[in-house]
């Protein structure tokens, strides 16, 4: 039975909320924080990591680039809007995007040379059914428990709270079909016109009702690295028009991998025995992304590849780079949680050891 109705009754909205800037966890971070809350001036060069501080996971070089980023979008209670724009903490900027692209390029290889469309149709296909790591919504909806459910939403909610708006900065770099597609796929993640079933407004309610704190950025102390650089990712090909078919690629990939987890978390919420209502963004994403999939893969990526040609590598590159973060992403809760570990730098208040769900 679906779970979408449009008269269901809603949870009340937090409190407007901007967030803060978080706790630094290592020298670049730190570097970026206490000059942040100064008016904005010369940066000064961004310190060099600590060993073992990998581009990808490293805590400090994800959190240092996240803080970046999001000048771009809410920004934080005590920075001084210029700082968006300020040189020097672009050319800071640079280096670590510079550092996060290398890693991309070691993990999946650098964007393939000549594809044309029907190749590049072919490899999404082979990228949403091929797998090649462990499927955390099939282990969530049936094994996971209640305080597994809040862990992910907490790590989600970095990017779920303001979904879609990463791949917004990609509509004005395309254009005919591809750029209607886009749009298209964007406005159902925008709720249709409709404020309440935006789809960052759906998670803040399913947060609600776990229980959570649905301020945007309330988990942000509390995410490692690797979570960070799943949002860094699209916010990376988003800002650049450079990587506009890299962003084409990752969103067509992301709606063609969604329908069939997205409905195992709702499983899991229904599994559970919480609110049926905590279900409904998942269910969204069921019958939105059923459409948007055909959308992405056809009238999208295919589209832009045949229009522009030398972007058929990129497209690729995108989603080959969204399923390399999101496999160490999973690699990264399972294996905390089979340790019987918090899979987040500091843990929520419940006992994990609790499997009463």
């Amino acid at each position: 039975m679906s779970l979408v109705s449009p008269d269901r009754e809603l949870l009340p909205l937090g409190e407007p909320h901007r967030q803060t800037l978080p706790a630094p966890c290592g020298p670049r971070s730190e570097h970026l924080v206490a000059r942040l809350r100064r008016r904005s001036h010369e940066l000064g060069e961004l310190p060099a990591a600590d060993p073992g501080d990998d581009p990808l996971d490293g805590d400090d070089t994800a959190l240092a680039l996240h803080i970046l980023y999001e000048l771009h979008y809410s920004g934080f209670q005590e920075v001084d809007e210029r700082w968006e724009w300020e040189p020097s903490l672009l050319a800071a900027r640079r280096v670590l995007e510079t550092e996060l692209e290398g890693r991309l390029v070691d993990l999946v290889g650098p964007p393939p040379i000549g594809l044309d469309a029907a190749e590049v149709g072919a490899a999404l296909d082979e990228l949403a059914t091929s797998g090649g790591g462990p499927s955390l919504s099939a282990w969530m909806a049936d094994e996971g428990t209640l305080l597994h459910l809040r862990e992910f939403a907490a790590h989600r909610s970095i990017y779920q709270l303001k979904e879609a708006d990463p791949h917004t900065w990609g509509i004005p770099r395309l254009t005919g079909g591809p750029k209607a597609a886009m749009v298209e796929i964007q406005r159902g993640e925008y709720g249709d016109g409709d404020p309440a079933e935006v789809h960052s407004t759906l998670f803040a309610e399913t947060m609600r009702h776990l229980g959570l704190d649905d301020r945007y950025g309330a988990y942000l102390d509390r995410v490692p690295g690797v979570t960070l650089t799943t949002g860094n990712l699209i916010s990376l090909f988003g800002l650049h028009r450079r990587w506009r078919g890299a962003l084409v690629g990752h969103l067509a990939l992301f709606e063609m991998c969604s329908v069939a987890p997205m409905g195992r978390y709702r499983d899991a919420i229904l599994r559970l025995g919480v609110d049926p209502r905590a279900a409904y963004f998942y269910e969204a994403h069921v019958v939105a992304d059923a459409h948007h999939q055909v959308v992405g893969r056809d009238h999208m990526a295919v589209a832009l590849a045949r229009d522009e040609p030398l972007l058929g590598g990129e497209v690729v590159f995108g989603a080959r780079a969204l399923g390399a973060v999101e496999r160490r992403f999973a690699e990264h809760l399972l294996g905390s949680w089979s340790r019987g570990a918090s899979s987040l730098r500091r843990p929520l208040d419940i006992d994990l050891g609790d499997r009463s769900g």
